[in-house]
């Protein structure tokens, strides 16, 4: 038995403090590290101790070996758990750490090196006898090569990194005319994520299932299996939604699949806990994709439905200890699904988002893993998850339930997030009835409209009351409401607006004649103009209220930010800017004598790809952003010449900056 009584955390956010729950109830000390950017953040209160390491960026920080080997060393702890992202899978940490004479929770460094490398891995479990779905996973990486290797194996194919997961360098491409630009993206995405831009190819599965197997092995020879999960419904090749166990998955073909996962377990001497996921096809047949040799985001369903705790699993584990129960001791109870609450706008292709967290209530009646408070800054320098919320039930009916009613009540407001829509996901009929693979975005939200929270009257109407009888000024002024309320007329009406990333808007004021008008887009209200009678008393930001609006009861919370005020109420989170807050601007204000193309998202600018003077055309690349992880391209929505360029490789640019500038109008 080895000692491990003082364990440091190398990583941040939810799994920190995750990992910091279970360590702290074995009696374990936690030792936590943070970032500049991460100063004030929970994962730090939730520990016993903190090493700031420095640094915002992940290279200056939970990337840099270096500076946490030195802090577990200051720290005097006896063991480093990696979490999941940033250094958990990688072969030289580990062995650095165990060269330090820690213990690393996790697989032996060998393990890890063997499931890195994506193209040897799939050697290495083909020759196992391992089921891999045909493709190219050889060392020449020059453009012939890979084209050629195309051809032979048929489009579509799937683009993948071989050195790295998580949907980094993944590209699915339809037609041969698609891969030289699927290619050099891929590369590039791959070389920034893992340093190293080696790709493979492999044939397209059409409209798989994302089917995973959980695995456990000890130092003494013992390796089971705790199911499966099914992380089908995906975005940008990455999961948001989880479950166990599979609707796809009958006992036979779970046994099937436990005993391929726990034989690629023990191909690579594993140890602790991982997760070999394989592609599922209609057919029933599955193909090994890799293997995680970490703890898995989605863990949290797999502790629901088995009852097991996988951070204790992996602390016993890594200090000698036997794996406590045999396969056939193993049992799976009822069904748990997880949702991933990131800070993203799903109608803007997901792409990520940052801000100040202004109100947050997570429900109490299901499990929510988060690392969120009230006041913190989510960063654009790390990914956009921000918590995870997980329903158990007796039946996959009751459980779905359950969860998006979880949902509807968790609030989140000051940033964007894809709350609204996960619970639409869970409602839609595709995957209540549990037949949805990884096309199902796709297929049922390919556009972006049909992703976008959009408010309906009752919620203008909300917005309109809130902006009056609940603005800052209104508090100290009251009796202007009270005059108001009263059907007396209001001295200073309140305009609002609201705005989609597709320009959807509309506006709402609230009159003399002492009821909220609405003039807002037939979108949003046939005909174009409502009247709603709003009555009630505003509760103070960041509680929960009720309102009566046109004789219906409807709840909510808000918060503001300066001008903007943030409205959660009838399933979604909007922000609305109160014209009369903001301050006055200049007519010359913001102009700019062409149309320009402007950030969506706090992000680093990874290459410019336009001059003053050049003719694009719809759809050309203009600037390629990274933020949270991931490389975002700019594209033209409009054909003409660039008159202007505004930013440089390099450098960091925000929400609203303009980045190019066309000549004119087109």
């Amino acid at each position: 038995m080895k000692t491990l009584n003082r364990l440091l955390i190398a990583n941040r956010g939810e799994i920190a403090v995750r990992i910091a729950r279970t360590a702290r109830r074995l009696g374990i000390t936690t030792i936590a590290v943070c970032s500049d950017a991460d100063r004030d953040s929970p994962h730090v209160a939730a520990c016993d101790e903190h090493i700031p390491i420095g640094g915002s960026s992940p290279a200056e920080s939970y990337l840099d070996a270096g500076k946490l080997l030195a802090a577990a060393a200051a720290a005097q702890a006896h063991a480093v758990h990696p979490g999941y992202g940033f250094l958990s899978e990688n072969a030289r940490f580990a062995a650095a750490v165990t060269a330090a004479d820690l213990i690393f929770v996790g697989p032996p460094a060998a393990a890890i090196d063997a499931m890195g490398d994506k193209a040897r891995a799939r050697q290495r479990m083909a020759a196992a006898g391992i089921p891999v779905v045909s493709g190219y996973d050889g060392e020449a990486q020059d453009e012939a090569t890979l084209l050629a290797a195309a051809e032979h194996i048929g489009f579509p194919v799937m683009v993948k990194a071989a050195a790295g997961g998580g949907g980094r360098g993944m590209r699915l491409v339809a037609a041969p005319e698609e891969l030289p630009a699927a290619l050099q993206s891929a590369a590039s995405e791959a070389a920034k994520a893992f340093g190293d831009g080696r790709l493979i190819l492999e044939r397209a599965v059409v409209e798989p299932r994302h089917v995973e197997i959980q695995v456990l092995a000890d130092a003494h020879g013992n390796a089971i299996h705790l199911g499966e999960r099914d992380c089908s419904v995906q975005r940008r090749h990455q999961k948001i939604v989880e479950e166990a166990p599979s609707p796809a998955v009958d006992p036979v073909l779970r046994e099937r699949m436990g005993q391929a996962a726990v034989a690629v377990a023990r191909e690579i001497g594993y140890l602790g806990a991982g997760t070999v996921e394989f592609l599922l096809d209609p057919n029933g047949q599955f193909y090994f994709m890799e293997m995680n040799t970490r703890l898995q985001v989605e863990h949290p369903v797999t502790e629901l439905v088995t009852g097991l705790d996988l951070v204790e699993l992996q602390l016993r584990i890594a200090r000698g200890e036997r794996l406590p129960l045999t396969q056939s001791e193993v049992a799976i109870r009822g069904h748990a699904i997880e949702v991933r609450l990131c800070a993203e706008e799903p109608a803007d292709e997901f792409l990520p988002r940052s801000g100040t967290v202004l109100d947050w209530r997570a429900e109490e009646l299901v499990r929510c893993d988060h690392a969120v408070a009230v006041g913190m800054t989510v960063s654009p320098w790390y990914d956009s998850l921000l918590a995870k919320v997980i329903a158990h039930g007796a039946t996959r009916a009751e459980a779905i339930d359950r969860l998006a009613r979880a949902l509807d009540r968790t609030t989140l407001l000051g940033v964007p997030t894809n709350r609204s829509f996960l619970a639409r996901v869970l409602r839609h009929p595709s995957f209540a009835d549990g037949s949805a693979s990884t096309a199902f975005i796709g297929r049922h939200f390919a556009d972006a409209a049909s992703r976008a929270q959009v408010p309906d009257a009752r919620t203008w109407a909300l917005a309109a009351w809130l902006s009056v009888a609940a603005a800052p000024e209104a508090s100290a002024t009251p009796s202007a409401w009270r005059h108001w309320s009263n059907g007396q007329p209001l001295p200073n009406p309140f305009r609002l607006r609201w705005a989609a990333p597709q320009s959807l808007a509309g506006s709402a004021a609230v009159d003399r004649s002492g009821r909220v008008r609405l003039a807002v887009g037939t979108a949003m209200v046939e005909g174009g103009e409502a009247a709603a009678q709003v009555s009630g008393m505003p509760v103070a930001a960041g509680a929960t209220g009720h309102v009566e609006i046109d004789g219906t009861e409807l709840w909510y919370r808000y918060a503001w930010d300066g001008a903007v005020l943030w409205v959660h109420a009838n399933g979604g989170e909007f922000a609305f800017r109160c014209l009369r807050r903001e301050p006055a601007r200049s007519g010359a204000d913001g102009a700019t004598g062409g149309a320009e193309v402007r950030a969506s998202i706090n992000g680093r600018v990874l290459e410019v790809t336009v001059v003053p003077g050049a003719e694009v055309q719809v759809g050309a690349r203009l600037v390629v952003l990274e933020a949270m992880k991931m490389e975002h391209e700019v594209r033209a929505t409009r054909a003409g010449r660039i008159a202007a360029v505004n930013v440089r490789s390099g450098e960091q640019v925000a929400p609203g900056q303009w980045l190019v500038r066309f000549e004119g109008e087109s």
